[in-house]
C-alpha cells in the first residue's frame, strides 16, 4: 500500500469535465469521488488552479 499526499477539490460539474480534460494532457487527478469532488495530487494544485483560471478566462464573456 502507498499514501500519496492530496488536496480535495470541490467543484460543479461543467469545472469537473474541465479538469478531466486537462487531466488527459498531465496526469493529476489521483481519484473521482464523485459528481463533485476530486482528488488531486498536491503538489500540482497550484498548477491545476492556475491552468484553469486560464482556461475559465477564456470562457468569460465581456463588453469590451
Amino acid at each position: 500500500m502507498r499514501a500519496t499526499k492530496g488536496v480535495l477539490l470541490t467543484c460543479d460539474a461543467a469545472v469537473k469535465q474541465i479538469l478531466l480534460a486537462m487531466n488527459e494532457k498531465q496526469f493529476f487527478i489521483i481519484d473521482d469521488l464523485d459528481d463533485n469532488h476530486l482528488l488531486i495530487k498536491a503538489d500540482m494544485e497550484y498548477m491545476v488552479r492556475r491552468e484553469l483560471e486560464v482556461e475559465l478566462e477564456k470562457n468569460t464573456y465581456s463588453l469590451e
